[in-house]
Formats: C-alpha cells, structure tokens, sequence
C-alpha cells in the first residue's frame, strides 16, 4: 500500500464543485424534461507524483467525473484547473493528461498496426519528426515489455494483457503529468493483472507520474493509492488517506463496500460486518436528504430530509455523514 498525504505534495489537478448533468427529453406531455445527476457537486485533488482512487459501485458516477475531468464530456458547473490554469481542450491539456481505457479491445483500432497506434498520439501532438517518432515508439516499448516485433502486428494477434500494454505505451509517449486509469485490470486474467499494477508503479516511479484510477477494485484502489475517494449516487461521501480509509471506514456506504469485497484479510472485512441492501438510487431523482439513506442501517429522521455535508473528521479525513460517530 503506498502512503502520502496531498499535503506533502504540489496540487497538480484540482476539481472544485463539478456537476455533470444530462438531460433527458421529455415526451411533448411533459413541461420539464428530466435530469441525470451523473455527477452532483464533488471535489477532488490530485498532487505532483501522487496516486488518487475514485471507488464505488458502477453507476456511480466515477466514470463520468473521469470524463468530465479529461474534457471528453461537458460540465454543468463548477471549475478544473491543471497544473495551476484552468483546464482548456487544448494540445498542450492533452500532451500533460492522457488515459488508459477499461478495454484493451475497445480502445485500439484492429486495423492499426501496433507501432502507429502507439505513436499516434506524438503524430497529433508534437512536433517530432518521423525518425524521432519511432525512436520514442521503440523506448516505450520497451519500458512497458514488450518485444519490438509486435509492433508490426495488429490488435488482433494480441493478447489482452499485452493490448493493455500498447494502451499503457500510447498513454506515456508523450510524458504526460498526470494519467487517468479507468479500470484498468477489469478486462484481464487475474494472473495478468498483477504485472499490470506493478508496471504502473515501475512507471510512476520512473516518470513521477500521477494517477488517478477510477476501480470498483478496493484491492486494486489499496494497492496503487496514497488516497481513495469514495463516491455515491454522484457524490463524495468519504475521503482519506487510503491505509485509514480501508482499516477504518467511516462512512456506513464505505464500511459496506469494504465489507462486501473479496480482501483475504479478515481484520479489514471490517467491524460491522455490514451488507449492501437494496439498489442504488436513480439519477434522475435521488432521494432528499442523504443519498444512501434508503440502504443505511443507522438512517434517522433527519437523513431524510437534509443532505450531509462532507466535513472533515481528522486533519486529512473527511465524511458525509449525520451519524458518524457511530461508526467510531
């Protein structure tokens, strides 16, 4: 497990109060169409050098925020600023923050051979000339192990980890400061997915990379982050350093996310031994108070009716939760 505290390092992403709504058409009966809070008032950080996980279950909204953060989908509201400026679709975003997709398949043209889609993203983003391309596609290559004759071959005759491999090479190529991790694992064999994470490390250590990863993993989330994220139904509900937040979860949605994954510990299978019950709520109208009222064990009156605010616990923690003594 890595260990850090954002305040030992320089903001490099900063979110603040990002909403990402949809709207959904209404029928020519209806006067007000409909809106999917996909993401509704969240705040994150990200500092030089350090790995942030977003965790909760699908649905969530992690996916979108991740989007919204790389531009790809538009805000409603609130602000991103990257490396001290306001974050711009621009070449230069582009060139400093890059993702690696859940998908190995999805992500890689199968008509492409290897080496143009590893450099693809030097051809639209720099000005190299073509021998410097292939002598940067050649160093990457190799950095994420992979044998220079693949690059003559297509997606197809690869296997899945070695497509995650190309996407993790096209990801680098560019020395990017900051990169998105969407799933990362998810698509893989389990005996892969190990080689995978430590190659992201070996990278991170070798590049001072920073990561954000966007996993329903906890494993995967306590292996890469020094912090995690918890998200609900389009809202933080719980933030920390990730050794505090898994050993000892506040929120009553984390401890029953903890509880339900497989982690081969015991001591972390948490106290309370508490099940996730019921659905997550819908986007389109959440329901009033806390969000996670309907499915909490410790709901009362007043989580019906006013929504927590995420209010610091400790120096580096802080929980969206009325109750949250009681998970002491």
């Amino acid at each position: 497990m890595r260990v850090s505290s954002m305040s030992d390092k320089k903001a490099l992403l900063e979110a603040q109060e990002l909403k990402t709504y949809f709207t959904l058409r209404g029928s020519i009966l209806k006067r007000h169409a409909k809106q999917v809070r996909a993401v509704d008032t969240v705040s994150i950080n990200v500092g030089s050098g350090e790995t942030v996980a977003i965790v909760g279950e699908s649905g969530c909204g992690k996916t979108t925020l991740a989007r919204t953060i790389l531009l790809l989908t538009r805000q409603t509201a609130g602000s991103i600023r990257f490396d001290g400026q306001e974050a711009v679709r621009s070449n230069d975003y582009y060139r400093n923050i890059q993702i690696v997709f859940q998908d190995p398949d999805s992500a890689l043209d199968p008509k492409m051979k290897i080496r143009e889609i590893i450099a693809e993203p030097l051809r639209g983003l720099s000005k190299l000339t073509a021998e410097e391309i292939d002598s940067k596609v050649t160093q990457v290559t190799n950095e994420v192990g992979l044998s220079s004759d693949l690059l003559r071959r297509i997606p197809r005759q690869l296997s899945g980890g070695q497509k995650q491999r190309v996407n993790i090479a096209r990801a680098i190529i560019n020395e990017p400061k900051l990169i998105v991790l969407d799933e990362p694992t998810s698509a893989l064999d389990a005996s892969v997915q190990a080689q995978i994470l430590n190659l992201l490390l070996d990278l991170q250590t070798t590049h001072g990379l920073s990561y954000l990863i966007i996993t329903h993993n906890i494993s995967v989330a306590e292996y890469l982050s020094d912090r995690i994220y918890v998200m609900y139904a389009g809202k933080i509900v719980e933030e920390g350093p990730t050794d505090q937040v898994i050993n000892k979860p506040r929120h009553p949605y984390t401890i029953a996310l903890l509880a339900s994954a497989p982690i081969p510990d015991p001591k972390k299978k948490n106290l309370l031994s508490t099940t996730i019950a019921g659905e997550p709520p819908s986007a389109i109208a959440p329901p009033s108070g806390c969000r996670f009222n309907p499915r909490c064990p410790f709901a009362e009156e007043i989580c019906h009716t006013k929504e927590p605010s995420l209010d610091p616990i400790s120096e580096q923690r802080s929980v969206a939760c009325h109750f949250v003594s009681k998970t002491s």
